[in-house]
């Protein structure tokens, strides 16, 4: 397993084939976890596998968990489509963590490339580890020990499944390396801060999201056949690039909680 890390979140592993049952060993899906952990997101490129693989390597990490209202991939429920084919308008895609208004989010998030555009279709993710560090100290002190309230979007109530809220603290502590986090999605969904009124929470929420994004804190993977990547929705926020995509983008993804 050869890692080269990249900036200013992330790192490329080479010389795992998920295609091979010995690379999902424990050594190998536990030195996975502390990469993550320290890294947030795992670029693994050349991986010659199919949807079977692509669970088997999955489940070495937990349980796998789907978010209500998602496509699922024909024959594999626990995976979902995330496609531009047929469509007339892009997605629309912004800063966000996976499924934040549960109380146990999904831990890992993983995408698979299945067809890969022409042009365009980078996945982008912020470093949430530099983003605490590098926050105003006041802003830092008067949110520790505060907690923020993620709310259910673009479902309604009754197909969002039975959790439509969670309170999470604003600046946890990675439970693997011990570091502190921003731990925000977006603002629509992140409506009120312990302990704030309404508006000071709206502009609390948009600073921190507006620190988290900024050009300097994020890294673009742009896609080749056969990647796969994974990454700690504890450590980054994520969202695709929809704009000026030429050709199909067809991605499967597969998530797993703690």
């Amino acid at each position: 397993m050869r890692t080269v890390v990249l900036n200013p979140v992330g790192a490329q592993v080479s010389d795992l084939p998920l295609s091979e049952p010995s690379s999902r060993s424990a050594p190998d899906v536990s030195r996975l976890r502390l990469l993550l952990a320290e890294h947030g997101v795992l670029v693994l490129p050349g991986q010659e596998i199919d949807d079977p693989d692509f669970l088997a390597f999955l489940r070495c990490f937990g349980r796998l968990t789907f978010t209500a209202g998602e496509t699922p991939v024909p024959g594999f429920p626990d995976l979902n489509v995330i496609s531009n084919v047929g469509r007339t308008t892009p997605p629309r895609s912004v800063f966000h963590v996976d499924t934040s208004y549960v109380s146990n989010p999904p831990a890992y998030t993983a995408l698979r490339a299945v067809t890969v555009p022409e042009q365009g279709g980078q996945t982008l993710f912020t470093n949430q580890y530099r983003a605490y560090d590098t926050l105003p100290a006041d802003l830092r002190e008067s949110l520790h020990g505060r907690t923020v309230r993620h709310v259910v979007t673009g479902l309604s109530p009754d197909a969002a499944g039975p959790e439509t809220e969670a309170h999470h603290p604003v600046f946890p502590a990675h439970p693997i390396s011990g570091r502190t986090t921003v731990y925000i999605s977006t603002p629509e969904r992140c409506v009120s801060v312990e302990g704030l009124d309404a508006e000071r929470s709206r502009q609390v929420v948009a600073a921190l999201y507006e620190h988290s994004t900024s050009q300097a804190n994020v890294f673009r993977h742009t896609w080749s056949a056969g990647d796969v990547v994974i990454w700690d929705n504890r450590v980054v926020m994520h969202r695709a690039d929809h704009e000026a995509v030429s050709g199909d983008r067809v991605m499967h993804r597969g998530m797993v909680t703690a």
